[in-house]
This record gives C-alpha cells, structure tokens and sequence, in this order.
C-alpha cells in the first residue's frame, strides 16, 4: 500500500512539473539557482509549485495562459513547495511581509518583489479569475512584448 502510495505522489509531481516547464517555466532546484535567477535585471514571475489539491490545479492552468498576454514578465520560474526544500526556502527570502504558501506566485522587478499572489487567492477561485489577477500585475510592472 504504502509504495503504490510513494509511486502515485511521484507521478503527481512529475506530471505537475512537467506541466510548469511545457508552460515555459525553468525551474529552479537549489538555492543557488533561486539566486541567480531572482537576482536577473527585468521582471521574474515565481509559480511556487505544489500538489496541492484544486489549487494546484488552477495555478498551473493560471501560469500557463496568464503570459499569452500583451505586457508580460521577462522571465518565469518555479520552485516546487515540499519537492525542492531548499530552493523554495530560499525563493521565499524574497518575498519579504509574506507567509509561506503554495500554490502561489510572485512578481519581482530587478530582484524586489512587487506583488504577491497566495494560495487564498487562488484555492476556490476560477482559473480565469487567477489569470485576471496575472495579467493586472504584468499591466501594472511588466512591459510589452
């Protein structure tokens, strides 16, 4: 039982990261990684991955479409909550006032954080609406593509 368990979750997360990264997303994996990324002139979208049930499932989608859009970050990345410890501890240095949280996104604009996006913005929303809230940050700190 417990290892058909251990091989379910291990498909979750492999299919949840694949999904992030087929969306155009680099994951970041170590500490070290956070830090060169998070630290890039420009604007950085952070996807704070997780398998969390339904909210999971909608900011995936929300990450995936939210940057078919005029106005959108230079780069995005994702750390992946309760997968890669480290590299989220050290994603989550950056987003200073805020609780840890996953799923979750954050903006940054030459390595400050502009906005944040908590699971309880996203946990029982429609992905659109996720999406909405995306697309209203890249208006107000991104620039057109």
């Amino acid at each position: 039982m417990n290892m058909d368990f251990n091989f379910f979750m291990n498909d979750v997360v492999r299919q949840a990261r694949q999904e992030i990264v087929a969306a155009g997303y680099t994951e970041l994996t170590t500490p070290e990684t956070v830090d060169e990324a998070l630290s890039k002139q420009g604007t950085t979208l952070v996807m704070v991955n997780s398998v969390c049930g339904c909210a999971g499932g909608i900011a995936r989608p929300a990450a995936a479409h939210s940057v078919h859009y005029d106005k959108r970050p230079d780069h995005l990345v994702t750390v992946f909550a309760g997968q890669d410890k480290d590299a989220t501890a050290r994603a989550r240095e950056y987003f200073t006032g805020f609780p840890p949280s996953s799923p979750s996104f954050a903006l940054l604009k030459d390595g400050k954080l502009c906005t944040m996006i908590e699971r309880h913005e996203i946990e029982g929303h429609e992905p659109m609406a996720v999406i909405g809230k995306l697309q209203q940050a890249f208006d107000e700190h991104c620039e057109e593509v």
